[in-house]
């Protein structure tokens, strides 16, 4: 099973280091090395473009994260506290959103009549919060100790002061695994950016890998990389586009880490008791 990981992301990165010598020898993605070369990474960090997406990426991720964590948070706690006003016909109204969506057009009409297009709030907005984390989250902090609870009471503390002093520090798990979901998906995500984002300048890097796999352009706007020379080496497209998918990973393999103690239970104790 390790293998069935490992395999493939060692072709990736291995494939963006090779030049075309190398990708013709092996008919496509290199599993051994040969004329290793660091041609395509200096290919991607000398475009400005390029550089450009990453940092607007990255931008996004982080801002798209915090709001969204925000949100799911003060939504979840909310609905945990079974004297909360409404909670029960809010969360039914939620979760009916998880089965019927107004669809890609009202949406999009919607997003443009409120100022969203070719805005980079569009990019986090529309896709904010996850009721399925909402779900998740709630079911954690219903499992919370209400001895703990009633004890800050007495002490006067607030919900506020409940949710922070309390509640989160006892609920780091689900706060670790929901965090990634919403990274992994703002770092992962190009839709939006299809919809919303006419100017290719303002594009993420992902949507810099999508037009390059459909159109074989690596620079949008700049002209087709394929042909380009450093040197006299010829960059291989191939390599090129497994060096952009490897930067893309790169966040991920970083942070996964740090959250995997957290997966199971994170994901389990709010539905399983014990």
């Amino acid at each position: 099973m390790l293998a069935v990981v490992l395999v493939p992301l060692y072709a990736v990165v291995l494939t963006s280091l090779s030049d075309q010598e190398s990708i013709n020898l092996a008919g496509g993605m290199v599993l051994v090395p040969h004329h290793l070369t660091l041609e395509s990474y200096r290919a991607i960090f000398s475009n400005s473009l390029i550089v450009h997406s990453l940092l607007v990426s990255l931008t996004i991720t982080v801002v798209g994260t915090v709001f969204s964590m925000v949100t799911t948070v003060l939504c979840a706690y909310g609905l945990s506290r079974p004297r909360s006003f409404g909670h029960r016909a809010i969360l039914m109204a939620l979760v009916v959103t998880m089965f019927f969506s107004g669809g890609i057009i009202p949406t999009f009409m919607v997003v443009s009549s409120l100022g969203g297009y070719d805005r980079y709030w569009s990019l986090i907005l529309p896709s904010a919060v996850s009721v399925f984390n909402i779900i998740v989250m709630r079911g954690f902090f219903t499992h919370t100790a209400q001895d703990l609870i009633d004890a800050a009471r007495v002490d006067g503390a607030g919900d506020w002061r409940i949710l922070w002093s309390v509640v989160l520090p006892t609920s780091r798990a689900v706060v670790a695994v929901i965090t990634l979901f919403y990274a992994v998906g703002y770092w992962n995500s190009f839709f939006n950016a299809l919809l919303y984002l006419p100017d290719n300048g303002k594009w993420p890097l992902q949507m810099i890998i999508y037009t390059y796999t459909l159109q074989g352009n690596f620079m949008p706007g700049t002209g087709a990389v394929s042909g380009q020379h450093l040197g006299h080496q010829a960059l291989a497209p191939l390599s090129l586009q497994m060096a952009v998918v490897t930067l893309t990973l790169i966040p991920i393999l970083v942070a996964y880490p740090f959250v995997q103690k957290h997966f199971t239970k994170g994901m389990l104790i709010g539905a399983i008791k014990g």
